[in-house]
């Protein structure tokens, strides 16, 4: 048919093509959809690991499919296989400290009503002003709930660390797919490059930007959580409470947590310190989370991350907290993503508008 012809206009099929690229890819998500978190590792661990990749094949002479193999042995037994360890162990720990509860050896009722009873009289009165005044009840309750529910609850609390086949073949997916983005990457992210409707210099700047921010948000809140929760763990160890390594675990995720951190977990377990008479104790765990778990921030980011992201920390704190409320895990990564995507096209649309003023 002719080009020009009037029941097929170039701008016409052009729409048509974008919504037909639109659809498909829409389709193509919702297929991918249960394993994204997968996916989306893959990504972000590709991205990270980059310059290691790039020097096991110079190491290898620039052979694509033993470089991209070394390297992803490198990355499973220097990342993957130490963070399922200590899952399993954290599990374990988890099903011994439910046992003590449920046998009586651990009363968490006592507990909380000893940090409750140690809040001074005007926070019980903000509580009371909100309706938390019966918060004692309710986290007697989930004791409860604890004692009488078992080795399930803990599984199911901390699912990824148990060897159920959801666990293994989503590990299984994004093994496979981190193989092939470690081998191919340069020539996707060109590809991808070349689709994006922009002109190159736009695109380069978009792609260089998202990169920056993965590598900057999982390289330092990963390097910072693993750290806090190792220091957490380890105070609570030497102070010789319950259950060290799961709680250090939830101060590494409560870290993760921009403005709140690991004190989520500490201040808490200070406060009962006090309570119950233990002072010294109690001292020691504020100093040491203040002083100790509470710096390592402000050291270890400036290093690890730098200025790569250039956000703002109110913009990191709501993001981080949104990405964790729509994505789960993955969000403390995507949340900060999408932020930094948000301000980069905005960028990009405020120097078009003033370049098209100028020319104008």
């Amino acid at each position: 048919m002719h080009p020009n012809d009037p029941l097929r206009p170039p701008l016409l099929e052009h729409r048509s093509l974008l919504w037909l690229v639109a659809g498909i890819s829409a389709a193509f998500t919702v297929v991918i959809w249960p394993f994204i978190g997968a996916v989306l590792w893959a990504i972000f661990i590709a991205i990270v690991f980059q310059p290691l990749h790039r020097r096991v094949l110079a190491q290898v002479g620039y052979r694509p499919n033993t470089g991209a193999l070394l390297s992803l042995l490198l990355i499973l037994i220097i990342v993957i296989l130490p963070l399922i360890m200590v899952t399993v162990s954290i599990v374990q720990e988890v099903s011994v400290l439910v046992q003590k509860v449920r046998s009586g050896q651990i009363n968490l009722g006592l507990m909380v009503r000893g940090v409750f009873d140690a809040v001074p009289e005007w926070a019980r009165n903000i509580l009371e002003r909100f309706g938390l005044d019966n918060l004692q009840g309710l986290l007697d309750q989930l004791a409860t709930l604890l004692a009488s529910s078992g080795q399930a609850i803990a599984t199911r609390l901390l699912g990824i660390g148990t060897y159920t086949l959801d666990f293994v073949l989503g590990l299984f997916v994004m093994l496979y797919v981190l193989f092939f983005l470690l081998r191919d990457g340069r020539t996707l992210s060109r590809r991808i490059a070349l689709a994006i409707p922009l002109k190159e210099r736009q695109s380069d700047r978009l792609l260089t930007q998202f990169a920056t921010v993965v590598r900057a948000t999982v390289k330092g809140n990963i390097a910072i959580a693993l750290v806090q929760g190792t220091l957490g763990g380890l105070a609570f160890w030497m102070l010789g409470l319950p259950g060290p390594l799961l709680w250090g675990g939830v101060m590494a995720l409560a870290s993760l947590i921009p403005a709140v951190g690991a004190a989520l977990v500490w201040v808490p377990v200070a406060i009962w310190m006090v309570s119950s008479g233990q002072l010294w104790q109690a001292v020691v765990l504020t100093l040491w989370g203040t002083l100790v778990i509470g710096l390592v921030d402000n050291f270890l980011r400036p290093i690890l991350v730098g200025k790569d992201t250039r956000m703002p920390d109110y913009l990191v704190l709501v993001s981080t907290l949104g990405g964790l409320s729509m994505f789960g895990i993955n969000g403390f990564v995507m949340g900060p993503v999408v932020a930094a995507m948000f301000l980069v096209a905005w960028n990009l649309l405020t120097t078009l508008r003033r370049q098209q003023a100028v020319e104008e």
